[in-house]
Parts: structure tokens; C-alpha cells; sequence
């Protein structure tokens, strides 16, 4: 695969200690971490009532990402081609199905099916926004946000689209399911990408695949943090950004895909 170039416009973060990209790019850099303190989930208010109540907390958290990284550039959300990305999706919309298919009434409401579907947060994405623009969704287990990595920037390549918003997303499941598939917390991670250098781009980005090792956090609660949520194996590429941004200039991370196939990510400030 040649190299894939895009400048990072914009960055959107809500995680354990960190409510938007600026609270954890002092984590990044520094400050002391506060990953213990559960993530709080803000409530969409751009989505209709009705539709609130019927949607979980990873559609909130993806919806809050993307919305969170749109105003931060002061973009239109209507407008952008995005990739979807999670791990495992609802795991407490799959929890109530599976309770409902165990017990003596095994009828499934819509609300809990719909919700089930991989696609459910991009849906609710377009009725938040009115988007119509294309959406994908990727989903690859530990390497899922590598991999939504890659779509967004092959997506930027083909030349269909200047923007790409990638929105990334996990959340714990609830036991039992939660003791097989352990997730820490619930994070999100919005990137905005664009093909063209903008003024306000915080940091220029090219990608190759690599069979170089994954880089880990040299922080060993942040390190914690990779390691316990899918979304947070995005945690090397925005540190690479903060201190890029920080006047650390060039920096180089290994981001986790496949076995035996990684993505090497070459960081350059824009001044």
C-alpha cells in the first residue's frame, strides 16, 4: 500500500477524565491523568425527544464526539462523508436482547432491534444532523480504530470527498458478556480529515501499513488506558499530535490493525 496523506483539522475526545481533545492533550503532555473518573456522556440535544429516548449510550457517545469535533473546526456535520467505527456496538441493547431471547417471553421490540444493527449510530447521526452525505462502518475487534483509520484516509484518496469525519466509539458491556469482552470505560474519538491543507489544521498525517511494533504510552496509567478500551488504541496518534502541536515537531506511532500488519503514522505540525 503506498502512502495515505491528509492534514488532521480537528480532533474530538470524551473519556475517562477527559470531557473534549483539550482536557486530555494536557494528559498527553503532562499533566497528571485522571483516567479513574468514570466518562461522562453528554445528552444530544440536537436529537429529537422521541429519538432520545430511545437510543443508548454509545449512539449519545458518538453522536457527542462528532458533534464535539464539527465545533471545534467550525464545520457544517450536515455536510461530511463519515466513518463510523466501534468495536462491539450496544452492548447493553445486545445484553437486553439476550435476556428477552432467555426468558419465557421472547418477542423482540423494533427499538431493541434497531438499535442492534451496526449501522444504528450513523442512522441516528443523520437524523441529529440531517446529514445525507455517504457513511460507512467499520468494525475490527481491538484493531477497529486502525482500521477506521485507514478507511477514512483511502476514502480520502479516492478524491470522492475533501472531508472525511471519522467518529470511533466503545462502551462496556454489562455481565455476563462484559467478563469475556472486558472494556475499562466508555471513549470516543472524533477526527476530522481533509485532503487540503487548511489554516487552522493542527497537524499533517501520512499512513502506511507497517509491520513495525505497536507503539505503547510511555505513561503507564495512559498505557492502562490504550490497553482497556478499543477507541484508546487511537491514544499514540494523538499524542503524537499534542506534542507535534507543542512544538515537539516530527513525531511517528505505530497504531495496532491486523497481526503482523500495523499502521505507521508520520505527524508533522502545519507551521
Amino acid at each position: 500500500m503506498s502512502t495515505l496523506s491528509a492534514s488532521l483539522r480537528a480532533i474530538g475526545a470524551i473519556g475517562p477524565g477527559f470531557n473534549d481533545w483539550d482536557e486530555l492533550r494536557l494528559q498527553l503532555t503532562g499533566a497528571p491523568s485522571s483516567i479513574h473518573t468514570h466518562t461522562i456522556i453528554p445528552v444530544p440535544a440536537s436529537l429529537p425527544p422521541a429519538e432520545r429516548r430511545r437510543v443508548g449510550k454509545v449512539v449519545k457517545l458518538a453522536i457527542a464526539t462528532g458533534l464535539q469535533t464539527c465545533g471545534h473546526a467550525g464545520a457544517n456535520p450536515a455536510s461530511l462523508t463519515t466513518v463510523f467505527v466501534s468495536s462491539g456496538g450496544d452492548g447493553d441493547n445486545c445484553h437486553t436482547i439476550c435476556e428477552t431471547l432467555a426468558s419465557d417471553d421472547r418477542l423482540i421490540s423494533p427499538t431493541r432491534f434497531h438499535n442492534s444493527v451496526n449501522n444504528a449510530a450513523s442512522g441516528y447521526w443523520g437524523i441529529a444532523t440531517g446529514a445525507q452525505a455517504p457513511s460507512t462502518i467499520v468494525s475490527a475487534y481491538d484493531g477497529s480504530a486502525g482500521a477506521g483509520l485507514l478507511e477514512a484516509m483511502a476514502q480520502l484518496a479516492t478524491g470522492d470527498c475533501q472531508s472525511v469525519l471519522m467518529i470511533c466509539y466503545d462502551a462496556p458491556y454489562p455481565a455476563p458478556l462484559g467478563q469475556a469482552r472486558p472494556i475499562m470505560d466508555a471513549m470516543g474519538v472524533g477526527l476530522l480529515l481533509t485532503t487540503s491543507a487548511v489554516d487552522d489544521a493542527l497537524a499533517n498525517v501520512r499512513v502506511a501499513l507497517s509491520d513495525e511494533h505497536v507503539t505503547p504510552m510511555h505513561d503507564a496509567e495512559l498505557e492502562h488506558l490504550r490497553q482497556g478500551i478499543p477507541t484508546a488504541r487511537l491514544l499514540p496518534l494523538l499524542s503524537g499530535v499534542a506534542r507535534a502541536i507543542g512544538g515537539k515537531g516530527h513525531q511517528r506511532c505505530v497504531l495496532e490493525l491486523l497481526p503482523g500488519a500495523h499502521l505507521t503514522i508520520d505527524i508533522d505540525p502545519t507551521t
